[in-house]
Parts: structure tokens; C-alpha cells; sequence
């Protein structure tokens, strides 16, 4: 799982510039889902709901700063249930990380199904937490290296990007990278393993190494969404917010540059997924190896003047999301169905026959893998902690609507007529019945998605 990736940002998904031939090959062989959606497009709350099966007001965790409840029985709890050894290497964010070294929390996440253990931080937060990541580094003088160049990066602000000053093969996903592929050459236990592995990146500030930097031409990139014009219909607080964003306008130097490094940043990843594709293939486990691709959320990359996520939309909920199963799963599958994060959890779960228990609110993928018309719901719910832009949303084939805590739409957006989002049609006089049929639509998932008692 990289870090705020976004799900356009693939060959296999259409993008005509960016590398990725081994999340390709991944596609090439087993199914890809090219609707996927986050549940919450926030860090600590997606990665909750993946570990959980649950949605963010059953978790509970809001924030990127709480941590996940003691009742909650994650899925790795579950799978060492049924024999499976048990392995964490890279970003869990599982809790907020602080000043502190990251081993202080091996007890907690241990106490959450991880057996081995090989934890490191997102890229902020390894400006002031320590890591196995970061003991290696102080053996060549790295750490405060990195460090000083991310407090540069602070000043600069986040439009603002240069290369890492790092090795490529110190980069955190390398480090990442490297470990993980090392535990899958030397894996020597009979028991069957579930390895999570979570790439730092390409979350920002956008630092591929010096020797990627390069890779991609700024003026090549794809043209960034612009904002939409606010029409008068909408509710004065939300044209106000619109207006507002519209106005922060970074320049299209600016947005291309970034794009491509974060381009970089995926291609250094895709490199490392191939290394461990690799390994499986050496140690003849491809054809009973389930490989799972997928992120927490997108990244809008100055799409409507944004950068990163914490919005509903569409770069920053829509997520990759690739299964590969050679014994089970025919190559070459495309599935357009609506789908999101919580349901990993059972379909993982299935896979390994585990039950994903009473509390699970996802449903497995299994049946619309096998059968591409399958029933599955119609929508997807995500949520955030409140926000101008909406605090919960409901997304359809068709439509998508959000509302803030207070029940106000900020949100409604004809994803066929207009896939950009450019009109916002929330309070639009023509558009009430569908306002009023995607308010009782939205109404009744979070009734439906109450936790078991």
C-alpha cells in the first residue's frame, strides 16, 4: 500500500506517461477494480478502515492523532486465528507518531495482529520520530541530513519541491522496498505469511532521488483539473469556500512540476513491487500468492488548485486497487463496480478462509471477481472529520453527493455529464428530486452501516 496514490496514476489505467510495468503486470494477470473508492480520504482513518472492516463513525478514528479502539479485532488478528504468520514493514500509522521511537509502540501494534515488525513513519513525521528506518540512516550520517532538508521544505511550502538529498537507495521507499523484499527471500517459517507492506510515498513533498528526478518532463504532464465556477444556486457558505480555493492559484509550472516528481516518486515504488514479484516468482509461490495493490486515498495534484487529499473529490477519493491470484483469478480482469476500502477486509479474509466476523461492514469482492455481475451495493460511503467541503459523502455510478456535520450540501456532481466536476449543482433548483433521492440515499448507509452490538 503506497501513500496517497492516486488511481489514475498507472499505465494499466490509462495514464500515457508515467512507468509502472509491474503494476501493469500485476493488472496484466489478475483483476483490477477501476472504481475503487477510499472510505475517508485521510490517512489514519483509511488505513482504519482497511484493518478493521469498518467505516470511520464505527472506528471512530476522525483524525490522523486517536488511535484504533481495543475492541476492534483487526484483520491480522484474524488471519493468526487461522495459522498465518504475521508481518508489518514501512508506514502503518495505526497512531499518531511523535517524538518518540517507534518500537515504544511495537506492544500495541503486536496487540493488533503484527508479529514481525519493521515499522517506519510517513515522511513528516519522520522530521521528529525515530525508526529502524532512521537507526540505519544514523549509520551514515543520513538522518540529519533528511531532516534539514524537510525543515527547508517547511519554509518553502508545498508548492515547492527539489530532489531528495538522499542515495536512491537510501530514499524511505527504497528502505521500505529493500526490507520488505529481504524478509520474502529469507522467509523460512512453514506457516503461510500475510505481509503488509506500506510505502512512505508518493505521498508529499514530492522527493524522488536526484537520479529519478529527471524522469519525467514537466511540460509533458497531463493538464491538472481547473475549479469550477460557482453557480449563484449554491448555499453561500460553499460559493464562498469555491471562490476561495479558485483563488489560490500556484501557476501551471508550478502544478507540472510537481507532477512529475510525484511521477518519479510512483516509478521508484513500482520498481520495488517488481522486486518482490520477483522473489515470489524465484520461490515458485506466484501461483497461490494472493498480491493485493492498493492505496489509503489520491492525491488531487492541482486538480481544482489543491494539493494532497481531506476533499470528496474524485483525485483524492478514487484509489488503485489491483488483486492477483493466479489460482483463482483469470488474467486480464477489469471490474467498473463501485467498491471500497472496508471491503478488503473480508475478501482477504475469504481468501485465507478466516471469517470476517459480525462487525465487518465490507463485503467481499470474491463473487464480482469470479462473476462481473454480481450483486454488489450501489454506492460507497466516505466520510472525514468535519470539513468546508463536506463531511460525509455517498457516491453512485452516476452521482455524488456530501454534506457538512450540520446537514448542509456542499456537494452534488453529475459524474457522466460532467466527470471534471466543474458544476456543482448542490441547491440547484432543476436538481432537487436527485439532491433529495442522493440525501435519503445517504441517509440510509449510515443507518444501515451501524455497528454490531
Amino acid at each position: 500500500m503506497p501513500d496517497t496514490m492516486r488511481h489514475d496514476t498507472m499505465g494499466c489505467a490509462g495514464d500515457p506517461v508515467t512507468r509502472t510495468p509491474n503494476m501493469d503486470r500485476l493488472a496484466a494477470e489478475g483483476v483490477r477494480f477501476s472504481h475503487a473508492c477510499t472510505n475517508s480520504p485521510l490517512c489514519m482513518p483509511a488505513r482504519a478502515c482497511f484493518i478493521t472492516g469498518q467505516y470511520p463513525h464505527n472506528h471512530h478514528m476522525w483524525t490522523n492523532a486517536s488511535r484504533l479502539p481495543a475492541v476492534a479485532e483487526s484483520v491480522f488478528c484474524r488471519l493468526q486465528k487461522v495459522g498465518y504468520r504475521t508481518a508489518h514493514i514501512g508506514k502503518s500509522h495505526y497512531y499518531a507518531h511523535g517524538q518518540f521511537h517507534l518500537r515504544s509502540e511495537e506492544p500495541y501494534l503486536r496487540s493488533r495482529g503484527l508479529e514481525d515488525l519493521w515499522e517506519t513513519t510517513g515522511p513528516w513525521s519522520t522530521v521528529q520520530a525515530d525508526s529502524y528506518m532512521t537507526d540505519h540512516w544514523d549509520t551514515q550520517g543520513l538522518t540529519a541530513v533528511f531532516r534539514q532538508d524537510y525543515e527547508r521544505r517547511r519554509e518553502a511550502g508545498a508548492w515547492e519541491c527539489w530532489p531528495s538529498p538522499l542515495p536512491e537507495a537510501e530514499h524511505p521507499d527504497s528502505y521500505v522496498g529493500r526490507r520488505a523484499t529481504e524478509y520474502l527471500r529469507a522467509y523460512d517459517d512453514s506457516r503461510p505469511f500475510c505481509l503488509f507492506v506500506g510505502f512512505p510515498g508518493p505521498h508529499d513533498p514530492y522527493d524522488p532521488p536526484e537520479a529519478l528526478a529527471g524522469l519525467y518532463e514537466p511540460d509533458r504532464m497531463p493538464r491538472a483539473i481547473p475549479p469550477g465556477e460557482p453557480g449563484d444556486w449554491l448555499p453561500p457558505a460553499v460559493r464562498e469556500q469555491m471562490h476561495t480555493l479558485a483563488a489560490l492559484d500556484p501557476g501551471a509550472e508550478r502544478i507540472r512540476r510537481v507532477r512529475a516528481f510525484y511521477q518519479a516518486n510512483v516509478t521508484l515504488i513500482d520498481r520495488w513491487f517488481g522486486e518482490m514479484l520477483e522473489v515470489l516468482d524465484g520461490r515458485g509461490w506466484t501461483h497461490n500468492a494472493l498480491v493485493v495493490y492498493w492505496s489509503d486515498h489520491g492525491d488531487l495534484l492541482g486538480d481544482h488548485h489543491r494539493l494532497a487529499k481531506s476533499v470528496f473529490y474524485e483525485s483524492a477519493l478514487r484509489i488503485p486497487l489491483i488483486l492477483r491470484w493466479p489460482a483463482r483469478i483469470g488474467p486480464g480482469r477489469v471490474r467498473d463496480r463501485l467498491v471500497s476500502t472496508v471491503d478488503l477486509f473480508p475478501t482477504i479474509l475469504e481468501a485465507a478462509r478466516a471469517e470476517p466476523g459480525q462487525d465487518c461492514q465490507g463485503r467481499s469482492l470474491w463473487p464480482v471477481i469470479e462473476d462481473a455481475a454480481a450483486e454488489l451495493p450501489e454506492e460507497v460511503l466516505s466520510e472525514i472529520y468535519p470539513a468546508p467541503m463536506g463531511h460525509v459523502a455517498v457516491r453512485t455510478a452516476t452521482w455524488k453527493y456530501a454534506v457538512t456535520r450540520q446537514g448542509l450540501a456542499t456537494m452534488l456532481f453529475d459524474l457522466v455529464r460532467d466527470p471534471q466536476e466543474q458544476c456543482n449543482l448542490a441547491g440547484h433548483p432543476d436538481y432537487r428530486e436527485v439532491e433529495q433521492e442522493m440525501r435519503d440515499r445517504l441517509l440510509r448507509s449510515l443507518t444501515e452501516k451501524q455497528p454490531v452490538l
